[in-house]
């Protein structure tokens, strides 16, 4: 299958491209502002000279049987500095997708969503029948995110004739995770690294964190599954809340750390306590989780911490 990868520079998208590399025949093409930089990647990772990079404009010169986008923001401090600018590149760059399918009606198209599409409360996780809910009279700046994915899903809905499926990821992580990002798990590592102690607040939370390796299935089982045009979420075998989290660290890797009124944590997107979803409509397609959030957390916090060389 002819693949065209769309923010080739992003961490998740890089990952897919490993796991694409060393498991699948698939013929990829990358495409990002600064291909330069998608090269030296490439030849970091010992992939150099095994996919083409080019800029965004030659986009669209071949047929591709698949694209999968994934131009957007990466953390949280990125959708703050980014403010209403993610309206238009988000919207910009789904055009040029939804064009490009207008010409290549067969061609599949996998758009990397977000769980904030639903908004941004969580007070329970997301099920089949939880709706979007957006403060339409006055959306705050750290919903634009969400909103902005919600956009994008509706126009998708409104081509079912095309091939679309919205992708929505809630919780990532992997090795190459940026660990100067401002999450909870990466403030854990940073303090395990440090040897500081981890100063966090008393909100009761749970993540699902997806691990490359169950991302790399799922898409896959939706480009080999039948044309569809809809949204799955993604999830893991189980996810996991902060208490199990930070005792599992601790654990493992001897994390210290203090329960503080005062959390320094960077809260882009708004408070969601139960940030998971329970919709496993992607099981439809074939897609079985291997993982559990803790077990990918471990593993792959094990890979940094030994880069590192902490451990």
């Amino acid at each position: 299958m002819k693949i065209a990868i769309l923010g080739a520079t992003s961490r998740i998208a890089r990952d897919l491209i490993v796991s694409f590399s060393v498991e699948d025949d698939n013929d990829l093409h990358l495409f990002a502002r600064r291909p330069d930089e998608v090269a030296r990647w490439l030849d970091f990772t010992g992939l150099s000279g095994r996919y083409p990079a080019d800029d965004f404009s030659d986009f669209g010169k071949q047929e591709f049987d698949a694209v999968i986008n994934f131009v957007g923001v990466g953390n949280p401090a990125q959708a703050v500095a980014m403010g209403n600018s993610i309206f238009d590149i988000t919207l910009r760059f789904d055009d040029l997708v939804l064009d490009y399918l207008q010409r290549h009606p067969a061609c599949r198209y996998l758009f990397l969503s977000s769980g904030a599409a639903y908004g941004s409360s969580f007070v329970e996780p997301a099920t089949r029948n939880t709706p979007a809910v957006v403060s339409i009279n006055n959306p705050a700046p750290h919903e634009w995110y969400g909103v902005a994915k919600l956009h994008a899903e509706c126009r998708h809905r409104s081509h079912p004739e095309l091939p679309i499926i919205d992708i929505r990821v809630f919780n990532y992580f992997s090795h190459t995770q940026d660990i100067s990002a401002r999450f909870l798990i990466t403030d854990i590592l940073r303090a395990i690294r440090d040897r500081t102690v981890l100063k966090t607040s008393p909100e009761y939370i749970v993540r699902d964190f997806l691990h490359p390796s169950d991302f790399h299935g799922l898409v896959s089982v939706l480009l080999c599954a039948p044309a569809a045009n809809v949204a799955v979420d993604c999830y893991t075998r189980a996810p996991i809340d902060k208490p199990n989290l930070l005792a599992a660290m601790e654990e493992k890797f001897g994390l210290r750390y203090e329960i503080s009124a005062a959390s320094p944590g960077v809260n882009a997107t708004g408070n969601k306590p139960h940030y998971y979803s329970l919709n496993t409509r992607a099981a439809d397609f074939g897609y079985e989780p291997s993982l559990t959030s803790l077990e990918g957390v471990l593993r792959e916090s094990e890979r940094i911490l030994n880069h590192l060389d902490y451990m």
